[in-house]
């Protein structure tokens, strides 16, 4: 697996919003990228940017019903990337810091 194909997308909720003031940003990932792939494909991605620890989670479907039809929503792996205290702030849409 190329380290480009690990990262699929940032996770973008309140909570993952929230803990970006204390440099961990949470992404959804390839569900076969172990943590030491996500550690270096963050670190590839972006510039500057040194990766303390990795916490994955794998997310499971839920049943949803369509009419009298069930099916599942898709299955996914999310992980929460910290970063070191000397590292440079991802830019994930490209905000300023003028707040």
């Amino acid at each position: 697996m190329h380290l480009s194909e690990v990262i699929l997308r940032p996770v973008v909720t309140e909570q993952s919003m929230l803990a970006i003031d204390d440099n961990k940003y949470t992404f959804e990932v390839d569900r076969r990228a172990n943590k030491t792939h996500i550690k270096q494909a963050v670190e590839a991605m972006f510039e500057g940017v040194k990766v303390a620890k990795v916490n994955t989670i794998n997310v499971d479907g839920k049943a949803k019903r369509m009419g009298r039809y069930q099916g599942f929503t898709r299955k996914y792996k999310k992980a929460v990337v910290t970063l070191t205290a000397d590292s440079k702030r991802i830019e994930l849409f490209g905000e300023d810091d003028a707040e």
